[in-house]
């Protein structure tokens, strides 16, 4: 048992961004221990059929020694029944050390069952590996964190957070194409217990703050929604992308898809600029990918401070203006 195996997950063609931060938890397993009694290590991609031609190529160049395309009739709409028999089938073939997955809705369905399955439980919802590895969690809204280590003979199987890991990138290191196989399991339809119905549609979004190289983002600070401007002008003047925490969109005063957090989007711009946001762990955990976060609170123990690489302690209502007028005075 040496292998890594990393279940992936596509929509609509494309390999989801969580599916990618998945693999850079699996890569970072394999760097922790590159061979095992002298074995290499091995980091694979589990994707289950069908899957287009563009989200294979999305798949090479990350550094991964295989992709594994598991291809049945009856996985072609999700069930949990059937992606646990498939892939109970191929767990059993490539023996692996670890299975890692997303932290997705589909994941929380099926993953449970399928680490019942193997007689193992699932570490869920992790947001940091130590050495050992140590799988860390986070407990009580994010208050306190809980170190989990795998003991036993069977598969770890581990779930990571939204945002805690920054999303793999093709990289020249790793031009080389990446080997393709096929798993064919052995299904049948009566172990299908649930007729799959139509797959949940979100809202088309108009703003791609995952995309977007500067961020202003506004929080409860800004108590009312006839200040939204104030913000507003400091987002212009940075010609950044305007975001918000839950409680904002929440109340109406900025449209949903502009949330940002665990039930928004996760976003990694070069500058995020936060302004009258606390810090819930659910906000935090979608800007993790963030280059450089800067955060104005007149709370001196507001957790975003804590994470902040620049934080200014004040009144908001004070210093957005201000920060706004000096930056339109050194663009002209």
């Amino acid at each position: 048992m040496s292998g890594i195996l990393v279940i992936i997950e596509q929509r609509a063609g494309r390999i989801t961004r969580n599916s990618l931060e998945a693999i850079t938890a699996g890569l970072f397993l394999k760097r922790e221990a590159p061979t095992v009694m002298g074995v290499a290590r091995t980091a694979s991609a589990i994707v289950i059929a069908p899957i287009a031609g563009p989200a294979l190529n999305e798949l090479t160049g990350l550094g991964l020694d295989q992709i594994i395309v598991v291809e049945h009739p009856l996985l072609e709409r999700y069930t949990a029944d059937g992606y646990v028999a498939a892939l109970y089938q191929l767990l059993q073939t490539e023996k692996p050390a670890y299975v890692v997955l997303p932290h997705t809705y589909q994941v929380r369905d099926y993953a449970p069952a399928l680490a019942a399955r193997c007689g193992q439980v699932l570490i869920s919802d992790v947001v940091a590996i130590g050495d050992g590895p140590v799988f860390t969690r986070q407990l009580m809204q994010g208050r306190l964190n809980g170190a989990y280590k795998h003991e036993g003979d069977g598969p770890c199987f581990i779930s990571v957070q939204a945002g805690a890991f920054r999303a793999a990138s093709q990289g020249a290191q790793h031009a080389a194409l990446t080997p393709t196989a096929t798993f064919a399991p052995t299904l049948d339809a009566t172990q299908i217990r649930t007729s799959p119905g139509e797959p949940f549609r979100a809202s088309s979004q108009t703003v791609d703050l995952a995309s977007a190289q500067l961020i202003v983002s506004v929080g409860r600070g800004i108590k009312d929604a006839a200040n939204m401007p104030l913000i507003q002008a400091l987002a212009t003047a940075l010609g950044a992308e305007l975001a918000a925490s839950r409680p904002i969109c929440d109340a109406g005063w900025l449209p949903m898809e502009r949330q940002v957090g665990s039930s928004g989007q996760t976003v990694a711009p070069k500058l995020y600029l936060a302004v009258g946001i606390s810090g819930a762990i659910q906000h935090l955990v979608g800007i993790k990918g963030s280059q450089c976060v800067v955060a104005i609170n007149k709370d001196p123990h507001a957790p975003i401070l804590e994470i902040a690489d620049y934080a200014i302690v004040g009144d908001l209502f004070e210093i957005v203006p201000a920060l706004t007028e000096a930056i339109n005075a050194a663009r002209q």
